[in-house]
């Protein structure tokens, strides 16, 4: 059965350094006290105590750096590890049973067999994409003397791709004619690990430019370019390196002060990353999973005016059942804090863009369900 899910205008505003820290190994953890529906006021201590270890996305850092400092505030017996070590190493960290969830910018695929390797991880119950933080793509560069600079999903691609090699291409040109563009060349900086964030950028480039690979985690060999591990990396390579491009969560392109380009739609109209831009491509997403699994669609083609085309989502991946008590019980307590209208609201002087209307509310339901 399909749902069909929108998402309410946000705000996505400022950005905050990345910290966060955790080890991938299992620890074992007891709660004891009661669960509420929603979480106390900061400096309220709820009588849980334990363990719970988690890894992936990197895109979500920041937001799981403050959701653990608010939530320990309230929780001081609990110890939440988490590891930003990439999407697809975060997946495959949940599907070995390591960690008691993952975070994911993508949901479980199942051309991989995830979906099905999770239930086994599982076992007495289905994994479940849950999701809890949404946040546009920027695409960054490094180019003294070039502000505004406007590119057309084709062009992305072709840079990308390693076809457009300097910054004064005819194809950019073409997108930027009354730009004074250098003969600079371009180097082009992708995620050297597994993301959700290449695989959310391919998913663009692959509706949008005719890009010839496979929307994936791991950025296809052939198109060459640079490597850098993690959204950080990529953001520093960028900032360093003049005449540089790059892909980088809005978050991460804030804290390093880089310059972001507008890109056009599917209109194609140039529009330029802004809170109200991002949530009009954020509001058609579509909710195509089932039951509990929100798994979302998000039309990277969209023609709605003034829409900025390219955002993801991260998924919190877990057991709907199967975790062990100990665990489920803090990783239920910790999910309806970050559902919670106090952490959602903690999102927007973080670079993300906050759930809002009947997404949120499944979103609650669906954490409701764990156990």
């Amino acid at each position: 059965m399909k749902y069909a899910g929108r998402l309410a205008a946000v705000a996505v505003v400022g950005a905050l350094s990345l910290a966060a820290c955790g080890t991938d190994n299992n620890s074992s953890g007891s709660t004891n006290g009661t669960s509420s529906a929603a979480a106390p006021a900061a400096g309220n201590d709820n009588g849980l105590s334990g363990t719970i270890n988690a890894a992936g996305s990197s895109a979500q850092a920041n937001a799981i750096d403050q959701w653990k400092k608010d939530f320990q505030a309230k929780n001081s017996g609990v110890s939440l590890n988490y590891q930003p070590s990439g999407s697809g190493a975060g997946v495959q960290s949940f599907i070995a049973g390591t960690v008691d969830f993952a975070g994911s910018d993508s949901a479980l695929k199942d051309d991989k067999g995830e979906p099905a390797q999770a239930d086994a991880r599982c076992k007495t119950g289905k994994a479940i994409n849950i999701p809890m933080v949404t946040g546009p793509v920027a695409v960054v560069y490094n180019l003294p003397g070039v502000d505004g600079l406007q590119l057309s999903p084709k062009t992305i691609g072709g840079i990308f791709d390693s076809k457009i090699t300097k910054w004064d291409d005819a194809a950019i040109k073409a997108d930027n004619p009354d730009a004074k563009l250098p003969s600079t060349p371009i180097s082009a900086f992708h995620r050297s690990d597994e993301s959700g964030t290449s695989d959310n950028f391919t998913k663009f480039l692959k509706a949008t430019a005719g890009w010839p690979y496979e929307p994936a985690k791991a950025w296809p060999a052939e198109a060459k370019g640079q490597g850098a591990k993690g959204s950080d990396q990529v953001a520093a390579s960028v900032k360093s390196t003049e005449g540089s491009i790059g892909y980088v969560e809005l978050s991460f392109a804030e804290n390093s002060q880089l310059s972001k380009a507008k890109v056009a739609n599917g209109s194609g109209e140039f529009v330029e990353l802004t809170a109200d831009s991002a949530a009009k491509t954020v509001e058609t997403a579509e909710i195509t999973g089932t039951g509990n699994d929100l798994k979302l669609s998000i039309d990277y083609a969209t023609k709605t005016a003034g829409a900025y085309p390219i955002v993801l989502v991260t998924y919190e991946i877990t057991c709907e059942k199967g975790l062990a008590p100990e665990q489920a019980k803090i990783v239920k307590e910790f999910l309806t804090y970050t559902s919670s209208d106090e952490g959602q609201a903690a999102l927007k002087d973080l670079g993300y863009a906050p759930l809002a209307g009947e997404l949120l509310t499944k979103v609650r339901t669906a954490v409701g369900a764990i156990s």
